[in-house]
């Protein structure tokens, strides 16, 4: 059937995920959104698991962005409770599971206990070779091809670059991804039509998905079949 998922075709080797709709998930059922913030992290439990299995390369989530500090302080403490909790719960399973993390954002922004336990996660599973799961923690797209563009400026005063060096394909290098391909496919979860300021170079040629369901309810099945309506587009980049 349409945009069934089917194994033998081609996997997404970079998903990227606007992990949506936590707070309306909460709300729907008379919670606070902090209760929908930790049933978020249940689904990123299932996707990881999804992920490693299916064959998927590299995994983003966008966690916590730049513009996410103006919410009011309670959810933010819980936020970032809650992912020093994960981290600390799940490092073993991450490393038995052979998933390596990285992170991605203005990490000095991060409360130090969450930096620490991240360093420690970060470094447990530095030697795994299976999945790529990149955290966008204070991550914010235009900020981040700013930073670029200083570090560019800055070699360029020291006389290490000149500008006709620069190009398309080298300026990744300046960006917090340069480790890992651009994102294949883009899912963006609860309905909304927006990037929200996200891997804005990254994904020029990613394909994008949108799906109604909110981030806590999301969880392999939904997965599959956005691969599988990845699987059925053509990629012309550009061309015929």
């Amino acid at each position: 059937m349409p945009g069934a998922f089917d194994p033998e075709l081609t996997i997404p080797e970079h998903i990227a995920v606007i992990m949506d709709g936590n707070g309306r998930w909460a709300k729907s059922r008379g919670k606070a959104r902090n209760e929908g913030h930790r049933e978020g992290a249940k689904s990123v439990e299932a996707i990881l698991e999804a992920c490693g299995d299916i064959g998927v390369k590299y995994l983003t989530l966008y966690a916590f962005s730049s513009e996410n500090w103006k919410r009011p302080r309670s959810e933010v403490d819980g936020l970032m409770g809650l992912l020093t909790h994960f981290l600390k719960a799940k490092t073993s399973s991450l490393i038995q599971n052979n998933i390596r993390l990285r992170v991605i954002g203005a990490i000095e922004m991060l409360p130090e206990s969450s930096r620490k336990q991240l360093q420690k996660t970060i470094d447990a599973t530095a030697a795994n070779d299976g999945l790529t799961l990149y955290v966008a923690l204070s991550y914010g797209s235009r900020e981040e091809i700013v930073r670029a563009a200083r570090t560019l400026m800055d070699k360029s005063a020291r006389g290490e670059m000149n500008s006709g060096e620069l190009t398309v394909e080298n300026f990744g290098q300046f960006l917090y991804t340069a480790d890992c391909p651009d994102p294949d496919l883009l899912i963006r979860t609860s309905g909304e039509f927006r990037i929200s300021n996200f891997l804005l170079w990254q994904i020029s040629y990613s394909e994008i998905y949108i799906t109604d369901v909110y981030w806590p309810d999301f969880r392999r099945p939904h997965l599959e079949e956005a691969i599988g309506d990845y699987q059925r587009r053509h990629r012309r980049y550009g061309g015929l």
